[in-house]
């Protein structure tokens, strides 16, 4: 029941046979109502047929009735006495009176014989002193549902119910009857055609529902089996399977695929991090060990300047690891506020044992703020001079200007310059040029890495380019704080 096949079979069930159920509801209205129409129009033609006659003066017992068994007729005068009924009629209901007998003095009055005389003999005076003939009333007749018995059958009538005048001025109200039989044997038929294939119906949806959810979603077991086993073997070289179909099964299969990729990449790039961070780190080590060797064995041959030398760069290498897994971790940078030329005075300040000088154009008045994190900025600036002083010969110049929305720190220097198809390059993790593979002179390939990935995080770029004095230009844009 918890599986999508079983859900998705129960739910297209449910709304299904809601559906029949009501379609089903509304077809035994609409046939209900139909021949119940029909009945009317049979009941109300006889009833009209019935008080015709009355009116044309006819005597009860001289009414010519069609079919009495199928159409029982009873006529009601003014007072609702019954005065006539047809013949074989033993009970009657749903009319004005449930009377099967007609009242002797009213049958006997009701409407006499055509060419009966008055009793002082003058035919001339008797005919004119009532009208030919009488009328039937043109108004829609009432209906209403009974039953009755003849000749000793019950059965459900509809009625409808017909006022004559007879020519002596008299009204009589006709009922005539016409059977429901016709009407409820066709209502039971469908219904129990319904009720009879509902059931089937539903087991067909059900069953073609189920099949049809098991096929579409078997290219996700597919899935399934495959990530599971790639889980287990811990091979993210492996692929699911992707249907051919434009459904959104395929683009689960793709958008996997894709994460897969992405994946392995982040665990071949985490592996090479480590072997060389591993490779970096062996080497300070290794000779920080052979000089205390070296100074425990013979105390008077110890480097105490390159040992001092190999624990900084061992203690800045284990910085740079540090922050590069800060920020693969997702640290975010700093809100506070900071102004650029203020951070990039101070940095140049600061190295005073730089082999190169360096020129700072900024202008006194800007104000160029951004927002993130102060440590992380400067080690940026400070990163793109050390390269800088390693590849400049004799000049080193660094430019802040606004750019946009945001602020533009240019480190530009004289030397070779970076080649174009290696601008990328150099951005990645221990990465050094072939000018630069010496790791007394070249460093670890870290900065580069760190202060792309910091900028990154502070929502701008760092890019390089051809400086005009011939070197390297590396451009680092920030966006302006936002206005608080």
């Amino acid at each position: 029941m918890r599986s999508v096949r079983a859900r998705a079979a129960i739910g297209a069930t449910l709304v299904v046979a809601v559906a029949l159920v009501a379609a089903g509801l509304a077809v035994l209205s609409v046939l209900r109502t139909n021949l119940i129409d029909q009945a009317d129009l049979q009941a109300e033609v006889a009833a009209r047929e019935v008080a015709g006659q009355l009116a044309l003066d006819t005597a009860y017992a001289g009414l010519d009735l069609d079919d009495e068994e199928d159409h029982p007729v009873q006529v009601t005068d003014e007072e609702g006495r019954v005065v006539f009924v047809s013949k074989g009629l033993r009970a009657i209901s749903g009319t004005a009176s449930t009377a099967v007998s007609p009242v002797p003095s009213a049958s006997a009055g009701a409407t006499p014989s055509p060419g009966d005389d008055d009793d002082d003999g003058d035919d001339d005076g008797g005919d004119s002193a009532r009208p030919a003939r009488g009328e039937v009333s043109s108004d829609d007749p009432d209906f209403s549902d009974g039953a009755a018995t003849v000749d000793g059958k019950q059965a459900d009538y509809r009625f409808a119910a017909v006022e004559a005048t007879t020519p002596a001025g008299l009204t009589l109200t006709v009922h005539a009857g016409a059977p429901l039989a016709a009407e409820q044997e066709a209502v039971n038929t469908v219904r129990g055609a319904m009720l009879t294939g509902l059931p089937l119906l539903l087991a067909v949806v059900a069953g073609v529902t189920w099949l049809v959810t098991r096929r579409a979603l078997r290219p996700v077991e597919g899935i399934r089996r495959e990530m599971a086993a790639i889980t287990a073997s811990e091979d993210l070289a492996r692929r699911v399977p992707e249907p051919d179909s434009r459904d959104e099964i395929a683009a689960l299969a793709r958008t996997t695929n894709e994460t897969l990729t992405v994946l392995e990449a982040s665990v071949e790039r985490q592996r090479r991090f480590v072997a060389d961070a591993s490779h970096e780190l062996r080497s300070p080590i290794a000779s920080l060990r052979t000089q205390l060797e070296v100074a425990e064995a013979h105390p008077e041959l110890l480097d105490l300047p390159g040992a001092v030398a190999d624990t900084v760069r061992l203690q800045v290498l284990a910085a740079d690891l540090l922050l590069l897994a800060r920020l693969d971790a997702g640290e975010k940078p700093g809100a506070a506020r900071l102004e650029v030329g203020v951070l990039v005075r101070e940095e140049v300040s600061q190295r005073t044992g730089d082999r190169v000088p360096v020129t700072v154009e900024v202008a006194e008045d800007a104000a160029y703020e951004v927002s993130g994190s102060r440590g992380q900025l400067v080690r940026v600036i400070g990163n793109l001079l050390d390269n800088a002083q390693r590849h400049a010969a004799n000049r080193i110049t660094v430019q802040a200007a606004a750019d946009g929305s945001g602020v533009r720190v240019e480190v530009r220097d004289d030397g070779a310059g970076v080649p174009e198809d290696e601008r990328e390059r150099i951005f990645e993790r221990f990465v050094r040029l072939d000018d630069a593979r010496s790791r007394d002179d070249g460093g670890a390939g870290l900065g580069l890495a760190i202060a792309r990935d910091v900028a990154t995080r502070h929502g701008g770029t760092l890019t390089v380019h051809r400086a005009p004095e011939g070197g390297a230009a590396f451009r680092l844009w920030l966006p302006y704080a936002a206005a608080a």
